[in-house]
């Protein structure tokens, strides 16, 4: 290995043709890997990247260093052991380490902590797609409840409604106070950013109609050739039942070509960790930290 943090180059939309070409050959299964949730979140979480070894590597930022590539953002994508990119870089730590690179880490006496709160939540698509069964009678209650009162109708997400779908957007912002709340904002840029590329990032997209009016949409992509990975799934609030018929719907027109789908994390929040749970995951892709010594 001959680069240093210099060979390092903040990510930008230039880069989608390299970071998919690895991710195709070393399919991954964290949902941050994948070339749109990257891109997105990069004004709230800027990322670095590198090539080596056959390997391309991503790096965040630190605390005290957020101008520059500090710390390993997941594995290499690729060949290259963690371990070597540690220790050639000399970074501050890695996050967003699943088992195997974790594992790795132990066995040369390096510490590794289980980072809960990132963990992904990965579901059959089968059972969101038919919510069967007494453990989801409740998810089926508030979706008859929702086509009984208002006229909902599904349609895939193209380029000809993502404007609608933007401001679907503004809208939700507005209920939900986002400029108040840095967690909202950044996920308003996030998913404003998504869809203002939705055509060049090859997409899966789906929205429900209430009445005629976009009030619903989910965001998707492949992740690996099992599984999709769900970026966005926005509902306005004063529809009630609709987040619920959201999840049902997507997963039953969009979704059907995947055994998995991956809905992200619940960083660590009370509410959105239940209502993750409620939906029964078939298993959590764990994620791991390390952190340097001083």
């Amino acid at each position: 290995m001959t680069l240093s943090l210099n060979d390092f180059h903040l990510l930008e939309l230039a880069d989608q043709d390299l970071v998919n070409g690895y991710l195709r050959r070393f399919p991954p299964e964290l949902s941050e890997f994948t070339f749109t949730n990257l891109f997105a979140w990069r004004t709230a979480r800027p990322i670095w990247l590198a090539e080596t070894t056959d390997s391309l590597l991503f790096a965040s930022g630190a605390s005290g260093q957020p101008t520059g590539p500090a710390i390993l953002f997941g594995p290499p994508v690729g060949p290259a052991p963690v371990t070597a990119i540690l220790d050639h870089y000399h970074l501050q730590g890695a996050i967003r380490l699943p088992a195997g690179p974790a594992a790795q880490l132990r066995a040369t006496g390096r510490e590794t902590v289980h980072d809960r709160d990132n963990d992904d939540y990965v579901y059959l698509v089968r059972d969101l797609a038919e919510l069967t069964g007494r453990r989801y009678a409740k998810k089926r209650n508030h979706i008859k409840q929702c086509l009984q009162n208002y006229k909902c109708t599904y349609e895939p997400m193209v380029p000809d409604n993502v404007s609608e779908c933007l401001a679907m957007q503004e809208k939700w912002c507005e209920a939900r106070q986002c400029q108040i709340f840095p967690g909202l904002g950044n996920e308003d840029i996030a998913i404003n950013e998504t869809l203002r590329h939705f055509a060049r990032l090859a997409l899966l997209g789906g929205v429900i109609r209430v009445n005629g009016s976009v009030k619903a949409f989910a965001l998707a992509e492949q992740l690996n050739p099992e599984t999709t990975v769900v970026h966005f799934e926005k509902a306005l609030p004063e529809v009630e039942g609709l987040g619920q018929l959201i999840t049902h719907w997507f997963a039953r027109f969009a979704l059907d070509g995947f055994k998995y789908v991956n809905r992200e994390q619940d960083l660590g929040i009370p509410g959105l960790r239940q209502a993750k749970e409620s939906y029964f995951p078939d298993h959590l892709v764990e994620k791991f930290v390390w952190s340097k010594m001083p």
